[in-house]
């Protein structure tokens, strides 16, 4: 049977192992045959088209809405979705990228390397697809999964999100059964030459995500028990961090959209960030983002571009700290502690709590490379009876300097940071042009100034409509669901 590719570049040689060779999503792949398909030509795509959407526009809207950012002053790219608004024809092209390109290149490798019992390779591409499938479910909520990726069937079912998590587990067990550490895989950009021992420890990883985001609706305690029993968890963050170049076309995704020479800067220090940080002298801030011009730090609102200012202009503003080479970021060894001290809450000790919380933000001022995680601990330290509170506050600044999706889905989850009663109206009134950041409460969320309106006022969007290109070519897509509807884990 001949297979079509839905690949970046694959007739492009291997020679050059760089992430710019897959990033032409318009080169002719020359509909290869089986013949001289191999793993090595496909995984890599498959890894760009993931690593664009989740590193560049998810990340944005996931800043946006967890308000880690906000909108430059005088530019009107993204002042929608600062407002909590996002509609489904912008979400197709993150929908298309993920669910169809991405997910046909990874069905692809499966199948080869199935056939020729390669299980590094296929537990490398389970790995990503399982993560790619749980971004989709925590975007959009539903989504095709059982009868996903058949070309037969153009028409098919969206899968309840729970449906989908249980699904991705039991694909993420599967493979690692047939897989061992000394296993070799395919060429790829994440963990280039090494055997499959990397793999294993990014699936337990995701697995732990997946089960402590089932947690609070379906008894997944010895399905944890036993993974962290096991305890084999990545003990370095898993980004792309090497295969980016200083050359368009080669940029690490989010530079590519907003950073690069000539492009237009949208994003800045959210009030909300900076003031929580700054309120204890958190390092991190220096870390994550750029002084203004004066050399201070300061955070605009949501809601707003400041357009009509003459005094709050771009030079105000302190925008992300993002280089051509900025790593994308899957997840990292704080994630993890983070995730194994809501475990020990919920089923171990809480002197065990304790210690991974505060080896959580530990990791995160390394990761950072900065000094002070003691300040931190001590500005929110441990309290097993407040535990959501103090892991939500400081997960939310540990992914706003690499990890913004992820982020918008931990408070979602977990409700913290949670929303005050100062509004963004509170802190700048636009018809007067008066910025007061002092109002603004430490820890919290506001309402923007203009603000969707289905949402509703104190509360964050919680997911993003079922995008244009696939719900309105499919019959059996369900309705739109309002973009306050939680996703299932968030319920």
């Amino acid at each position: 049977m001949k297979k079509r590719l839905y690949i970046y570049a694959l007739a492009m040689g291997l020679a050059t192992v760089s992430c710019d060779d897959y990033l032409d999503i318009n080169q002719d792949p020359n509909s290869p045959t089986e013949d001289v398909i191999s793993a090595d030509m496909v995984l890599p795509a498959a890894e760009m088209h993931l690593a664009q959407s989740y590193g560049d526009e998810l990340r944005i809207w996931g800043g946006y809405f967890c308000q880690q950012y906000a909108h430059q002053f005088g530019v009107g790219n993204y002042l929608a979705i600062s407002q909590f608004t996002m509609t489904s024809t912008r979400s197709s092209n993150v929908y298309g990228q993920l669910a169809s390109r991405c997910q046909k290149n990874l069905k692809t490798v499966l199948e080869l390397a199935k056939e020729s019992e390669d299980w590094g390779t296929y537990l490398a591409a389970t790995v990503l697809r399982a993560f790619t499938y749980q971004v989709l479910t925590d975007t959009y909520g539903e989504i095709p999964y059982t009868e996903a990726l058949d070309a037969s069937n153009v028409t098919p079912h969206y899968d309840e999100g729970l449906t989908v998590y249980k699904g991705l587990i039991s694909e993420l067990d599967d493979a690692l059964a047939m897989a061992s550490p000394n296993d070799p895989v395919a060429t790829n950009f994440l963990f280039a030459g090494e055997n499959a021992s990397k793999w294993i420890e990014l699936a337990n990883a995701v697995k732990l995500k997946i089960l402590m985001r089932m947690s609070n609706v379906q008894d997944v305690k010895a399905q944890l028990d036993a993974l962290v029993t096991e305890g084999n968890f990545p003990t370095e963050d898993v980004e792309w961090s090497s295969c980016w170049a200083n050359s368009v076309g080669a940029y690490s995704p989010l530079y590519g959209e907003d950073f690069a020479p000539g492009m237009q800067q949208n994003l800045i220090l959210n009030i909300a960030l900076k003031a929580t940080m700054a309120d204890y002298g958190d390092a991190r801030l220096a870390a994550y983002f750029n002084a203004n011009s004066n050399g201070e730090y300061t955070g605009g609102v949501s809601g707003t571009n400041f357009s009509t200012s003459s005094s709050y202009q771009s030079s105000y503003w302190c925008t992300p700290i993002v280089e051509y080479n900025t790593p994308v970021s899957l997840i990292s060894v704080s994630e993890i502690e983070f995730f194994l001290a809501e475990y020990e809450v919920l089923y171990g000790s809480d002197a065990n709590a304790k210690s991974h919380y505060e080896e959580a933000i530990k990791a995160s001022f390394a990761k950072a490379g900065v000094e002070g995680a003691d300040a931190a601990i001590a500005a929110y330290p441990w309290d097993k009876a407040d535990y959501k509170r103090v892991i939500g506050i400081q997960k939310w600044i540990a992914l706003s300097g690499y990890n913004n999706f992820e982020a918008w889905c931990e408070v979602r989850r977990l409700g913290y940071p949670a929303f005050g009663t100062v509004t963004g109206t509170d802190i700048y009134n636009e018809a007067n042009d008066v910025y007061n950041p002092s109002a603004y409460v430490a820890g919290t969320l506001y309402t923007p100034i203009d603000y969707d309106t289905q949402v509703g006022a104190g509360k964050m969007i919680q997911r993003i409509p079922y995008a244009e290109s696939s719900a309105n070519r499919n019959s059996n897509a369900p309705d739109q669901k309002g973009n306050n509807t939680p996703i299932f884990w968030a319920k």
